[in-house]
């Protein structure tokens, strides 16, 4: 003989123990709210705004420019044939120095034959480098890091998640590449950035 079939009860609702059943604890009695005083002082904290900042605009970039080189931002001006540092000159119309973090030239390096042009170029003189005295060499995090802390760079990026990490951050441009030439967004228009 199998299993008789139990059918579903349906609209049953569950039980629930009153305040006053001793199996309740004392802790864990409902709580009324207190009233909230309408004469009170609310306080609000509110987030300090650099003082480099006017509005949307940072008073702190201006020539020359220092422009913090991501890994893939290389990568990507290799296979559209561009001169990173005559590019950026072209871009902006004053002069550029690229900064190259420790944690970039490290994901560079880990890259490894396929990207050595990438590395050479990189490793070059004219690119300025920045020692990173934090632990891990997580590229996108150090860059982040960086720009919140110091507001006079522009980041230049190809990577979506990043940019989008950047755009949350007031006040610091992003350059990127398409159409084969460089192009920079959240730029005032008095420093030469172009209209597009």
């Amino acid at each position: 003989m199998g299993k008789a079939k139990k059918t579903k009860k349906y609209a049953v609702m569950k039980r629930r123990l009153s305040q006053k059943d001793p199996r309740v604890k004392r802790d864990q009695t409902v709580t009324k709210k207190k009233a909230k005083d309408p004469s009170a002082i609310v306080e609000r904290e509110v987030p300090q705004v650099p003082s480099c900042l006017f509005f949307q605009y940072n008073t702190n970039l201006g020539p020359p420019y220092y422009i913090l080189v991501d890994t893939n931002f290389i990568n990507f001006s290799i296979k559209a044939k561009l001169d990173l540092v005559q590019s950026m000159m072209d871009c902006l119309y004053a002069k550029c120095i690229p900064c190259i973090t420790d944690c970039v030239m490290a994901e560079l390096e880990k890259l490894g034959q396929k990207y050595r042009v990438a590395l050479r170029i990189a490793k070059d003189p004219t690119f300025e480098r920045l020692p990173c005295s934090h632990a891990g060499t997580y590229a996108d995090d150090c860059l982040v890091q960086r720009v919140t802390q110091h507001k006079c760079y522009i980041v230049a990026t190809v990577d979506r998640d990043l940019k989008r990490r950047i755009r949350k951050i007031p006040g610091v441009p992003i350059m990127y590449i398409s159409n084969h030439r460089y192009n920079i967004e959240r730029m005032p228009d008095d420093y030469g950035a172009p209209r597009l």
